[in-house]
């Protein structure tokens, strides 16, 4: 064991929803996968599979056989991935705080010795750090929110437009066949 081991200084990693002190850096940054619900992909995909049915058709008719390309179901229920950066900070007492940055922010938004105030919120998992919600930069008076993605930011636009015109034809069938 050498001294490093011995005299290791302490990283609170849980600490209350506001702290206030000087930016030390950022640590290595990785990604972690966002977990959705199966039911609502399933409903999401199946809607647009109606759609996307009904113009493949339309090609089959028209005899021009271009297809766009398409997630599988087994992409989408995979969730979208966030980075994910442990961002270190001391306070004016001496004590280290490592918190969970998840999201992006500008290059130029923090400097080592910056002066900030952080907001953050305990996550699910205890064993991991508290996550990172809003950081002051009070050198420079600039609010920062890191931006993650969102589930609906995962599906996209185009499928959740095949999965409304999908809803409507279903339910035009559906509305056909009871009357």
């Amino acid at each position: 064991m050498d001294d490093t081991e011995l005299y290791r200084e302490q990283i609170l990693r849980h600490a209350g929803p506001v702290i206030t002190g000087r930016f030390l850096g950022f640590r290595a940054s990785y990604t972690r996968e966002v977990p959705i619900r199966r039911p609502l992909v399933l409903a999401l995909y199946v809607a647009a599979t109606v759609t996307h049915a009904l113009g493949a058709l339309v090609l089959a008719l028209l005899r021009t056989g271009g297809r766009g390309a398409r997630r599988t179901f087994k992409d989408l229920k995979k969730g979208p991935e966030f980075l994910v950066t442990p961002m270190r900070m001391r306070d004016d007492l001496g004590r280290l705080y490592e918190v969970e940055m998840h999201g992006h922010l500008p290059q130029s938004a923090l400097y080592r010795g910056d002066l900030i105030q952080i907001t953050t919120r305990p996550q699910r998992d205890e064993k991991l750090p508290v996550r990172l919600v809003q950081v002051i930069n009070l050198t420079t008076l600039q609010p920062l929110t890191p931006r993650v993605p969102t589930m609906w930011s995962h599906l996209g636009p185009a499928l959740m437009l095949q999965a409304v015109v999908g809803l409507v034809v279903l339910a035009a069938v559906a509305a056909a066949w009871l009357t």
